[in-house]
């Protein structure tokens, strides 16, 4: 397996980073992890070829990683995708999907599938909404989810928590394991996705010097790990490369660093501080 971290930021712009979106590799198949802010740019500098992009799973709904799904849908069907687009993520996300094609971009690719026959006509989408456990094994890989917590404790109500999941995937292949947490902080769920993972992409937001208000404690607390828990988790685990994503708009890198050596307090192994466009080989 390959890794290419196509987007590393966050919510909010970043002249550095696109939004959430991670590439694996295996073999001749790419698949996609998320697909936030820029990520059919990133695709294209990576020098992978758009038409392989497939499938693509969706770790949860907020729109730092799935902004863009509706490009990559279109991008990968006008630069020769032949077959459906297989899409898989938490409940609800088959009715975004849908909206997207059927009420948000209907005329878009109606338009271009009709109006510019070159492309072969318009390919289908397939989307499934998953339940954690195995979501594909085809033999040469498979993709396990489960459930992780990202903002459960921030006072929401039953009925906006009921309809909230969020996924960290795990991917097996030719004897190697790589876990994608997606947004959490410390859970089981991350804590059995990433169980001796070869390589463990991980959000870590900030380290605990950068949490001075209120609102960034809460963060930390209920939202996305930081560099106070991210090494406890990759060690309990003994994973064997973290690498540490999902960044803030920072002025220059001594945080940066600052953060990594926080990790490093709890965690012995390989730390990687994620950049857009590096590559893993797991």
């Amino acid at each position: 397996m390959k890794v290419v971290l196509l987007g590393t930021g966050g919510p909010r712009p970043d002249p550095r980073r696109c939004a959430s979106a991670t590439l694996v590799g295996i073999g001749d198949e790419n698949l996609l992890f998320d697909a936030g802010r820029g990520v059919v740019n990133r695709i294209v500098q990576s020098g992978v070829r758009l038409d392989s992009i497939n499938p693509v799973f969706v770790t949860h709904h907020h729109v730092d990683h799935i902004g863009d799904i509706y490009d990559v849908i279109l991008a990968t069907w006008m630069h020769g995708r032949t077959e459906a687009l297989r899409i898989y993520g938490p409940s609800e996300t088959r009715r975004i999907v849908e909206t997207l094609l059927n009420e948000v971009y209907d005329k878009d690719w109606q338009w271009r599938s009709i109006g510019e026959p070159s492309f072969g006509g318009w390919k289908p989408v397939v989307t499934q909404d998953v339940s954690p456990g195995v979501v594909l094994d085809t033999g040469r890989w498979k993709v396990t989810a489960d459930v992780v917590i990202h903002g459960n404790g921030l006072g929401f109500p039953k009925t906006f928590l009921d309809r909230w999941t969020c996924y960290g995937y795990r991917i097996e292949a030719a004897g190697k394991v790589l876990t994608i947490s997606g947004d959490t902080v410390a859970c089981d769920g991350i804590d059995r996705l990433a169980k001796d993972a070869d390589v463990l992409v991980h959000c870590c937001y900030m380290g605990s010097a950068e949490a001075d208000t209120e609102h960034f404690k809460r963060l930390l607390q209920y939202t996305m790990a930081g560099g106070d828990t991210v090494g406890k988790i990759a060690a309990r685990a003994r994973v064997k490369t973290l690498v540490l994503t999902h960044h803030r708009p920072r002025k220059d890198d001594s945080a940066l660093q600052s953060l990594a050596n926080e990790v490093a307090r709890d965690f012995s192994g390989r730390i990687l501080l994620a950049e857009d466009l590096m590559e893993i080989e797991v």
